[in-house]
């Protein structure tokens, strides 16, 4: 998540994202304040979209007022950025908390549970990924950051790979592939474009990239 706060920026530099426009510290009610905003935020985008969002929709889902709300953010872009960033952040910790891709079925478990973890963050924050994923802001940066975040989250799976997949199989060709599935399935169900069941759907996505890499899949044990 965020970590709003910090020292005040000194003169000619720009104000760090998401944090007060006059580079106070914040304490702990303006943290709940900014977070409120930011919650907000995933709700309008989530319903209106990127374009048609408004400051002032925002303000009316976090009951506050449109001063409030510049206390914080210089606008709605500003907020979404702040949003990226913590999608940014908790998509790298996850590349870093990647558990070792073992063929046996400790090894299954332990890929069940973090393919768990991230779908938690992708449903969280869907809106702002559907944004980046759909271009909707316009904005190169953002395009940018989605796929620098997807890169950490490659490497950090070729680097697994490099470690236990069969000689037979290229961890780079191997972790290009597993990513590339686990974003888009998450993605369909995040957007609506297909309904299944969550806990099917990471049951199948665990097996199916298991297996794949592995082969038999007789030594996978169910996830309770």
């Amino acid at each position: 998540m965020s970590k709003p706060g910090g020292s005040k920026p000194g003169k000619g530099r720009p104000k760090p994202v998401g944090a007060p426009t006059d580079g106070r510290e914040l304490r702990a009610r303006g943290k709940r304040t900014m977070q409120l905003l930011l919650d907000a935020g995933v709700q309008v985008f989530e319903k209106r979209g990127f374009h048609a969002a408004r400051v002032d929709d925002i303000v009316k889902v976090a009951k506050t007022s449109h001063g409030t709300f510049y206390l914080y953010f210089s606008n709605k872009e500003d907020l979404f950025r702040a949003l990226a960033e913590d999608v940014a952040a908790q998509t790298r910790l996850l590349a870093d908390e990647l558990p070792a891709i073992e063929p046996d079925g400790d090894g299954y478990d332990a890929l069940r549970a973090w393919l768990g973890r991230f779908a938690e963050v992708y449903a969280h924050y869907g809106p702002v990924i559907r944004a980046w994923t759909e271009a909707e802001t316009g904005s190169s940066d953002f395009g940018r950051m989605g796929t620098d975040v997807l890169g950490d989250l490659t490497r950090a799976f070729v680097v697994k790979l490099r470690k236990t997949c069969p000689d037979d199989v290229d961890p780079t060709i191997a972790g290009i592939a597993l990513v590339a599935m686990i974003e888009r399935c998450n993605y369909y169900v995040v957007a609506d474009q297909v309904r299944v069941d969550r806990e099917a759907m990471l049951d199948t996505l665990a097996s199916v990239m298991h297996a794949g890499l592995f082969g038999s899949t007789d030594t996978r044990r169910k996830t309770a």
